[in-house]
């Protein structure tokens, strides 16, 4: 009700529909006949569109609420007096501030429930990245068009005009029609810029969730995803599979083939960090290699645990037949009975003996995993120092730039691990 207890014409309007529907609340549309119920679809659809329009407007018009009630917007607002999700209204008056300032046909087409809001999103999108440099014709003949594909309203479309996948294609592609002179130029310019961003967005997290299993969670561009899909479906084929064998879930199939991807990488092609990054060193008891029961130990497997990582004896033995796998055989007394050559200064095997030893960084405190670590000599090489095991440890680029700076005190702590303190 308004203040003065009469309804405007958009209020007569809403509460009308709200009657409408109260009173066939009770109503079962199982018992229509399949024409009608498919009819009822098509106009709830329409109805949606022009409910959602209506809103979209209001909401643009609608601040001074937020402003008096002392909301963030007006989207938070309704959300907090109707219990609707705030993020889907700031979505939506998202799209009514495109259509308001700039798309009025869009609006219209929603209004009369030819164009639903993910159309309406996908079009104004693509309109509002059109480059500046266009005029405002070529502007308005984009909206027409994209209005057009999307309602149906050009002899030889589809009934009900193109979805949202389909449109998103045709925005991408609309400067062919209204500006083709540019076309090409803009293209090649927003190609670029989607790329650039791509790589800044770009993310890769890996985290142990202390169960035996890990989470990676990877945020990357279309290229490298379709690239990962390629592969790991590879390994998923029907064709690989025995024929008696179940079915598994795709995200199940692509997860196990995630693992037999990067057991089949060559890691002779894989570059060296330290010497010996990319080597994996499995450390097994000498008892433990001969029984069909055991466990073995996987060197610093990933940025976030501990340094060592539990395996079972079988999947060691697994490991040992790829490339560069390293076994660390271990006697009684965890002593390192075969781990290769040192033949020259801080040699691979040396550092790998390092890393066996030291796990991670050994600043007092700090977790960087052995394998991002530096080898540093205790005693300077300058002075005499020797280099082997006894006279080395591993320290974190930022430790051991703290080793080496004057401006700080180094102690040694009873386990050997590393202490600083700036000089007063």
């Amino acid at each position: 009700m308004s203040l003065t207890g009469t309804r405007t014409p958009l209020g007569e309007a809403v509460a009308a529909c709200r009657d409408a529907l109260g009173e066939v609340a009770e109503r079962q549309p199982g018992f229509l006949a399949m024409p009608e119920r498919e009819e009822l679809l098509r106009g709830l659809v329409a109805l949606e569109a022009q409910v959602v329009e209506l809103r979209m407007r209001v909401l643009v018009a609608s601040a001074d609420v937020a402003s008096t009630h002392g909301a963030r917007d007006v989207a938070g607002w309704v959300a907090l007096r109707t219990g609707a999700d705030p993020g889907r209204l700031r979505s939506e008056s998202k799209v009514a501030t495109s259509i308001d300032r700039s798309w009025p046909r869009v609006g219209a087409a929603m209004a009369r429930g030819a164009l639903s809001l993910e159309q309406a999103r996908v079009i104004t999108t693509g309109l509002d990245a059109l480059p500046a440099r266009i005029d405002a014709d070529a502007r308005r003949r984009a909206e027409t068009d994209l209005v057009a594909y999307g309602t149906g309203d050009r002899p030889g479309m589809p009934e009900g005009g193109f979805g949202p996948k389909e449109l998103r294609r045709l925005a991408d592609r609309i400067l062919d029609v209204v500006a083709p002179e540019i076309a090409e130029e803009e293209d090649a310019k927003r190609l670029a810029a989607l790329e650039a961003a791509a790589t800044a967005k770009t993310s890769l997290r890996i985290r142990s969730l202390g169960d035996g299993l890990t989470r990676i969670t990877a945020l990357v561009a279309d290229p490298v995803a379709g690239r990962l899909a390629t592969y790991l479906d590879a390994f998923t084929s029907p064709r690989h599979q025995d024929p008696g064998s179940e079915r598994l879930p795709q995200h199940h199939a692509r997860g196990l083939a995630f693992g037999t991807l990067l057991e089949h990488l060559d890691p002779t092609q894989l570059p060296d960090h330290g010497g010996d990054a990319t080597s994996v060193v499995v450390t097994i008891d000498h008892t433990q290699l001969t029984r069909d029961l055991g466990t073995a130990g996987l060197l610093d497997p990933s940025h976030d645990t501990d340094g060592e990582q539990r395996i079972s004896a079988a999947h060691a033995r697994r490991l040992a037949c790829t490339a560069k796998i390293l076994p660390a055989v271990l006697g009684g007394k965890s002593e390192i009975l075969d781990l290769g050559r040192s033949r020259r200064l801080f040699t691979t095997a040396q550092r790998t003996a390092l890393r066996l030893r030291d796990k991670t960084c050994r600043a007092e405190g700090c977790t960087i995993p052995a394998r991002w670590c530096e080898a540093h000599h205790l005693n300077p090489w300058s002075k005499g120092g020797r280099t082997d095991l006894a006279d080395g440890l591993l320290l974190c680029s930022f430790h051991h730039h703290r080793e080496h700076d004057p401006t700080y005190t180094t102690t040694r702590l009873p386990n050997g691990d590393r202490r600083y303190h700036r000089r007063r």
